[in-house]
């Protein structure tokens, strides 16, 4: 809002540039969702779960820490978690330094699937993004989703963040 109470509506370049990202973002996101189910049976926001646990020291995570790193409701990742255990990818434990906490916890028949899964998955990220942009501008693009990513993430802990829902 500008100082006297009216929008600051977008410019024609700016309406274009906003258009352009929602229809590539939904694009990306519906490429990559369709080839992990045709190619692994799962969502791209499970795979995007057993990458992060694969990742974490132990193969396990706090399942706070989980929906944060995934930047997802904690809802959302308990309904996700359940179906990993259902498909034996995933296992739950007490957090043995807080009773209130749980571990999600990569199991070795997730590792392997995760394992299959990721060169189809990378051929598919790359011909969606990488192979269409020159270096400078992969380099362009990581700065601005750094900077978007960074000014949505407040530090108060007041921040209505999905990780904290």
């Amino acid at each position: 809002m500008k100082s006297d109470g009216q929008p600051r509506w977008l410019s024609a370049e700016e309406q274009g540039v906003w258009q352009a990202y929602l229809q590539a973002t939904t694009l990306l996101e519906d490429h990559l969702d369709r080839q992990l189910q045709r190619d692994a049976g799962m969502p791209h926001i499970y795979y995007a779960l057993l990458v992060h646990l694969a990742r974490a020291p132990q193969r396990q995570l706090r399942m706070t820490q989980l929906a944060k790193n995934a930047k997802i409701t904690r809802s959302r990742l308990s309904h996700a978690i359940a179906r990993l255990e259902k498909n034996g990818w995933v296992r739950r434990e007490d957090c043995p330094s807080d009773r209130r906490g749980q571990n999600a916890i990569l199991t070795d028949e997730g590792d392997a699937v995760l394992k299959r899964s990721a060169p189809e998955h990378v051929a598919a990220v790359r011909q969606a993004i990488f192979d269409r942009l020159g270096p400078e501008q992969v380099t362009q693009l990581g700065e601005i989703m750094r900077v978007l990513a960074e000014g949505l993430q407040p530090d108060g802990s007041d921040a209505d963040l999905p990780w904290r829902r």
